[in-house]
């Protein structure tokens, strides 16, 4: 059943992103959902440990909450670059975080990836490794908002 979700899920995302209706079209895109579908079944097989993320109303509000996540820092970094007394200060520091699955472990370090001035450069059982272009950044993942929401998806 989990397979059937994720096929027709693909499927409509594909169609929704490419707009065109015509055979090959359509046909190649089949082809490319049945290419990631059976490589996703391979890939549960083998590390007997698959990953369960239904595409639903929390998972889009996620999404929706880190596009705006990623506006904020991407204005917050041009003011860095532009604005002389908005200090550029890198540094590094351990995450310590709640995530246990490796499921919830790589959607929230790519998501800190994903917003600009921020990057995981290691990930451990408890805790993360960030690097950071201000000591801002690191305090707003301290506080926990992005860790709260990814618990909250059930992953």
């Amino acid at each position: 059943m989990h397979y059937l979700v994720v096929s027709i899920f693909l499927a409509v995302f594909w169609v929704l992103l490419s707009g065109y209706f015509t055979g090959l079209l359509l046909g190649l895109g089949a082809l490319s959902v049945l290419l990631v579908v059976w490589f996703v079944r391979r890939m549960d097989q083998t590390d007997k440990e698959p990953g369960r993320l239904y595409p639903g109303p929390a998972l889009f509000g996620y999404w929706f909450w880190l596009l705006w996540c990623v506006v904020k820092s991407n204005i917050d970094l041009a003011r860095r670059i532009w604005h002389p007394r908005l200090p550029i200060q890198p540094c590094w520091c351990r995450l310590d975080t709640r995530v246990e699955t490796p499921l919830e472990k790589t959607l929230y370090a790519n998501s800190i990836t994903l917003t600009p001035g921020t990057l995981t450069t290691d990930i451990k059982e408890d805790h993360f490794m960030i690097h950071a272009l201000s000591q801002e950044g690191v305090e707003e993942l301290r506080e926990g908002e992005m860790e709260r929401r990814i618990l909250r998806l059930k992953v």
